[in-house]
């Protein structure tokens, strides 16, 4: 450490939680003033706040810094998402932009805001990892039911990466489903226990979406997905007891991949539209001044959710930085409207075959509920003023006037 120049610049890489608290510890004898500590793990993001003011109180500067990229990032270059003071990014903008991932010759790093923002953006980042690979495991899934064998699904998956679904995880997809078990020549995949681990991450945006009152409902399904793969003895015992259809699409095989395709796109604008609504909340309650389009131009590549489709995204905040919901930016716009009948038909043909798809039929009840003048809620305004007195609004008044009614009285 006494050997680095001033200002030192250390970076952190360990498990997030204690282990951090304890690394910093260690070093906070060893540094002198204004030298800069860096946490490029996956740390929650209140805890990059108490650490900021921990350190900035003992006269250092510290950067959170959410890194994406995995084993290839870090050989290749990620995508590095740093939160901190603009002085303190100053310093250190060089050596990010130098070690991060090229796009058209852009480094796939900015600075994302005070505080927290950036491990924050890193977080809603790995939410929307979620939602993205479970939506691809549903299309695989629906393929599985339709009679496709694992070397058609990989050349469907394989197709699809070089047109607009083009992206990482469809990437490592195809070549998933090609690898060969070497021990019996069978494809690998289908020996792998249909049963997911998670490290966290997603809980934690599920968690803040809740506090912040935002419909993250794909993530949140994506999320409870990988909870019900866990509990496998169970659904093994409940196969044997629980009455429902055998899936069979080998009747739809043959118009079932145009029509799939379509679903998955527009489930996962839904998914990036709810993870850019959480990040527009939560940086307008933390005023993190967050620029939404360079968010989405350095996802595009180094991290795990890299796509072609992150060109739009940025396109459309560009255009219009205080767009409202990315569904109804131009270009989404026309794609939900000219998808939608065939995304309906997927999970349509998923719930009459007893084929789960929880993250397609989230992202459509997402869709069509935003989309809707009139939802039920009126009838729920009466139910929580019958019984607690909540009071209600009515269509034939000013907006802000409040109204209860005193029901009737409930014999038991």
């Amino acid at each position: 450490v006494q050997s680095l120049a001033l200002p030192r610049k250390i970076q952190i890489m360990v498990k997030a939680g204690a282990p951090v608290d304890a690394v910093i510890e260690q070093l906070i004898p060893l540094l002198d003033r204004d030298d800069i500590v860096i946490d490029g793990g996956n740390s929650l993001y209140t805890d990059t706040e108490r650490r900021d003011a921990y350190l900035a109180s003992k006269g250092l500067r510290f950067i959170g810094a959410g890194v994406s990229g995995g084993e290839e990032g870090a050989r290749k270059g990620p995508a590095i998402m740093p939160g901190g003071p603009a002085s303190t990014w100053e310093v250190m903008k060089p050596i990010f932009e130098a070690i991060a991932a090229k796009v058209d010759g852009q480094p796939c790093v900015i600075h994302i805001g005070p505080g927290g923002a950036g491990h924050y953006v890193k977080m809603i980042h790995n939410g929307i990892e979620y939602g993205d690979m479970q939506l691809i495991c549903e299309a695989y899934s629906l393929f599985k039911a339709a009679g496709f064998t694992t070397d058609e699904m990989a050349a469907i998956f394989n197709e699809w990466n070089e047109g607009d679904l083009q992206s990482y995880l469809i990437q490592i997809t195809g070549k998933a489903l090609e690898q060969k078990d070497p021990e019996t020549g069978k494809p690998l995949v289908d020996l792998i226990l249909d049963k997911a681990g998670q490290k966290g991450t997603g809980q934690w945006t599920l968690i803040n979406a809740a506090e912040q009152a935002v419909v993250i409902s794909t993530i949140n399904a994506a999320v409870e997905a990988r909870v019900l793969s866990s509990q496998k003895k169970q659904r093994v015992v409940a196969s044997k007891q629980l009455q429902g259809p055998k899936p069979d699409l080998s009747a739809a095989k043959k118009e079932l991949v145009a029509k799939v395709h379509d679903a998955l796109y527009a489930s996962k604008v839904i998914s990036y539209t709810q993870g850019f609504d959480l990040i527009k909340t939560m940086g307008e309650k933390k005023q993190w001044g967050l620029d939404f389009g360079g968010i989405a131009s350095i996802w595009r590549g180094g991290c795990i959710i890299r796509a072609r489709f992150l060109n739009r995204i940025t396109e459309a905040y560009r255009s219009d930085p205080a767009l409202v919901n990315l569904m109804l930016a131009p270009f989404f716009k026309e794609l939900l409207n000219s998808t939608q009948q065939n995304w309906r038909e997927v999970v349509a043909l998923a719930v009459s075959n007893g084929i789960p798809v929880p993250a397609f039929s989230a992202s459509l009840a997402y869709y069509d509920s935003y989309r809707a003048e009139r939802l039920p809620a009126n009838l729920l305004q009466a139910q929580r003023d019958f019984f607690g007195a909540h009071t209600y609004e009515r269509i034939d008044r000013p907006e802000g006037q409040f109204f209860h009614t005193e029901w009737p009285e409930v014999i038991e």
